[in-house]
């Protein structure tokens, strides 16, 4: 199934839920609203047609110091098919939350904890939502844009 296809599908079956098919040269990407990423992402794997089993790659982008959101950007493959497919939510950088896909991909938990840890999304509903490479008490989120660097941790100075 080509990404057209895999949009139309999902057009009829979710409505405004699809935001829009973006067609570029290496992925093209289905645009998808937030609250609704849960209930799409069960029936890619569900329908038999599209049977996406695979979350390759589960990503944060922060789309820029000048931009208003944050953005997620699911990679999905279909083992049975050899289809592919990538997804993409976009998300206010105050307050980021959206649902948790952790209990339909079981790789989604790191991968929805590095978000958190380094974007400061709140994935709700997952199991073990806390810090994966940063330290617990680290203050801010390294990937976003409007991070200013600590000067000082643990009263050790952080040499950059």
């Amino acid at each position: 199934m080509t990404s057209e296809d895999i949009y139309t599908k999902l057009k009829e079956e979710f409505g405004d839920s699809i935001l829009s098919l973006e067609e570029v040269v290496l992925d093209s990407f289905i645009l998808i609203a937030p609250d609704a990423i849960a209930d799409i992402a069960r029936y890619l794997v569900e329908d038999s047609e599209l049977a996406f089993d695979s979350l390759m790659c589960l990503s944060g982008v922060d789309l820029g110091v000048k931009e208003e959101n944050l953005e997620i950007v699911y990679h999905l493959f279909s083992m049975t098919h050899r289809h592919t497919v990538v997804l993409k939510v976009h998300l206010p950088k105050e307050d980021p939350h959206i649902p948790s896909v952790e209990d339909i991909w079981k790789t989604a938990n790191w991968h929805e904890r590095e978000a958190y840890d380094l974007y400061g999304i709140t994935f709700e509903g997952h199991s073990d939502l806390r810090r994966i490479l940063m330290p617990e008490d680290w203050e801010g989120h390294p990937l976003r844009k409007d991070y200013k660097d600590p000067e000082f941790y643990r009263g050790m100075r952080v040499p950059y």
